[in-house]
């Protein structure tokens, strides 16, 4: 690989960590380490082709187009945690991949089984995850900054909400959603 290929992987991930919270190739090793996959079937549950899940995981390739994807991601993220902490069995995870590999998308807010918590709300990390999704498919951390920085002077809780869900990490989403709870 020539320094300018280099450069533009290095770029590559570093949009991806600004949208994603994390360069997608870390993402999805993730995914396929606590869910038991292998790339062939992560690609086919996310509804991508093999080779385009490998040039996003390699930096070849930058965003995800679908937003049907990233919610897909979204949901197998939630399921791996489940997974990890023992509410859902193996056996489990296989219908529920099933599932999200059948779903489509719809609503970026839509709020079905698996976006809720035991007692039926939407848990804080998927609201957060939610609004996050949904800014970052209309335009880029950088874009969403800009938009901040403009509305600033006038508008100066939207500006922070702007730069903490549209540009900011989850877990810094989540804690400042917290902080404001009380």
């Amino acid at each position: 690989m020539d320094a300018a290929q280099q450069e533009a992987t290095a770029r590559a991930r570093e949009l991806q960590r600004n949208w994603y919270g994390e360069p997608l190739g870390a993402l999805f090793r993730k995914l396929i380490d606590d869910l038991g996959l292998n790339q062939a079937r992560l690609a086919g549950v996310l509804g991508l082709s093999a080779p385009m899940l490998s040039q996003l995981m390699s930096g070849q390739r930058a965003k995800i187009g679908n937003p049907a994807v990233v919610q897909r991601v979204q949901l197998l993220q939630e399921l791996a945690a489940q997974v990890a902490d023992g509410s859902v069995s193996a056996a489990e995870a296989t219908e529920r991949m099933d599932e999200i590999k059948r779903s489509q998308g719809g609503s970026v807010l839509s709020n079905n089984t698996q976006t809720t918590s035991s007692s039926g709300a939407p848990t804080v990390k998927r609201v957060v995850r939610e609004i996050q999704s949904l800014l970052r498919s209309v335009a880029a951390a950088g874009d969403i900054i800009d938009a901040a920085d403009t509305l600033a002077p006038t508008h100066p809780e939207l500006a922070e909400f702007l730069r903490v869900y549209g540009a900011g990490r989850t877990s810094d989403a989540v804690t400042h959603y917290q902080s404001h709870q009380n």
